[in-house]
């Protein structure tokens, strides 16, 4: 049996609050020794892929991502049952930005794919 880690964890409580869809993509944030990690995968239609790692203060984020079509996006993290987006935008085709971490969580980059085909989308992230 797999361990299960804060990222694991908080992916779980994501899929329990807001349901899960079959084939949906969960990745835990493997950071590379340069502080990088990066994604480029085509989104299946109708899917979500969620991006998540604990992130300390000491180390805000750098991120960026495009995509070959509109999807919705946010970054999120879980105080219980409480959600808080650093980063929210409905319709996004690309967005950059500095996540400066306000508290010690496991942080998730998620896309929403609600065309009916897939898309391609690409994502860095710096540390």
């Amino acid at each position: 049996m797999k361990p299960t880690t804060p990222a694991s964890a908080a992916i779980a409580l994501t899929l329990a609050l807001f349901g899960a869809p079959a084939h949906a993509e969960l990745i835990e944030i493997q950071w590379s020794e340069a502080g990088r990690f990066e994604h480029a995968k085509p989104l299946a239609q109708g899917k979500f892929v969620e991006i998540c790692g604990k992130l300390d203060k000491a180390k805000p984020v750098i991120w960026q991502f495009t995509a070959g079509q509109a999807l919705n996006f946010n970054i999120h993290f879980h105080e219980g049952e409480k959600v808080t987006y650093p980063a929210r935008v409905e319709g996004a085709t690309a967005a950059s930005g500095l996540l400066k971490i306000v508290s010690e969580q496991d942080y998730c980059w998620m896309w929403t794919n609600k065309s009916d085909q897939a898309v391609e989308l690409k994502l860095m992230l710096s540390r």
